[in-house]
């Protein structure tokens, strides 16, 4: 049994780490930390948990946390991890990042992009990104973990076989995505107001999404070159979900048989990614509350392109589900421990 520790325990991906844990029979947790509610009792803010955690929410105190547990993870905006992080931490924990702090190797790129100066770029090189299905090796051995994206997941896990086996060009690509209000967190904001978002969709952060330079590094790793992309998110009127539109020009005539080779290549002994038979198409609904991405595509014959389509919880293997996951990994327990939820539906 080891124990864990929440740093942002308050909001939907702290919350949803929790409930995980709660089912994982490996780990304990020890810290609810919440610098908006310290000692309110945690069940009082997520009623869900009544009668299950006694446990009063604590602060945000890192390397008191990191004496008390094993594995600290830190479900909090961009810029607090890279604030508290460093080596006397690191050596008593392990800590798994939800935020951008680390996904993101070049520092001046992340500053342009997230408009705050990095706190601590020493452990940038050392951080592992945490795409378990990608990168698995890696993250067994390491200590910092830089969960990724909810929209470079889906987008990466959708998009990057093809791109892997140079099926498809890389300055061809364009990402559609939709998600639902979780992904924007459970601070009050005008837009996610339910008259502001119910009956709409709206496109936002067009051609600025803070996604998008990890969206193209993680593509440029997969096929060895630089990758600009088109990314553009929408927001719709439900809780939970990503949908991903993204397409291509292909290198080459392929049939669906070569196609779908290449994605049981890569995808056929991966629990969580589940490829579709042929023109069954990912649907938000047959993944919500689990920590499954469903990945199909679809040649265009006509304009010698590919769609690949994906879909998963954002909120799951987008955030907390992925974060258990890399736990998993990192600790040695089986890697679904935890994470066997079956889709919700309705």
């Amino acid at each position: 049994m080891i124990k864990a520790g929440i740093i942002g325990a308050t909001g939907y991906a702290g919350n949803e780490i929790a409930r995980l844990l709660m089912g994982h029979k490996g780990v304990e947790v020890a810290w609810y930390g919440s610098r908006s509610y310290i000692e309110k009792k945690y069940a009082d803010v997520y009623q869900n948990f009544f009668q299950l955690v006694d446990a009063k929410c604590m602060d945000d105190n890192m390397e008191a946390l990191s004496d008390e547990v094993d594995v600290i993870f830190t479900a909090t905006p961009q810029g607090l991890c890279a604030s508290l992080i460093n080596e006397g931490i690191l050596s008593k924990a392990k800590v798994i990042d939800l935020s951008a702090d680390f996904r993101i190797k070049d520092v001046k790129k992340y500053e342009e992009w997230y408009g705050i100066a990095h706190k601590s770029p020493e452990f940038i090189n050392e951080a592992v990104y945490g795409l378990c299905e990608i990168n698995r090796e890696d993250i067994k051995k390491a200590r910092l973990i830089a969960n990724p994206g909810c929209y470079p997941t889906c987008s990466t896990l959708s998009v990057y076989p093809l791109l892997k086996e140079g099926l498809i060009d890389p300055s061809t690509i364009i990402i559609d995505a939709k998600s639902g209000t979780s992904g924007a967190g459970r601070g009050a904001k005008v837009d996610n107001l339910f008259c502001e978002v119910n009956e709409n969709i709206k496109a936002y952060g067009v051609a600025s999404h803070r996604h998008t330079p990890e969206i193209e590094d993680q593509l440029g790793y997969a096929c060895g070159e630089e990758v600009m992309i088109n990314f553009t998110p929408h927001l719709i009127p439900m809780n939970r979900g990503i949908l991903i539109t993204a397409y291509a020009s292909l290198k080459k005539e392929v049939s669906y048989e070569e196609v779908k080779a290449v994605y049981d290549k890569y995808y056929n002994k991966e629990l969580f990614v589940r490829v579709l038979d042929k023109d069954v198409y990912p649907q938000t609904k047959w993944v919500e509350g689990s920590n499954f991405v469903d990945v199909n595509f679809k040649i265009d014959t006509r304009t010698n392109r590919i769609i690949m389509m994906g879909a998963m919880d954002n909120l799951v293997k987008g955030a907390a589900g992925q974060a258990v996951q890399n736990m998993n990994l990192m600790f040695g327990f089986d890697e679904s421990e935890g994470l066997r939820q079956i889709p919700m539906m309705p």
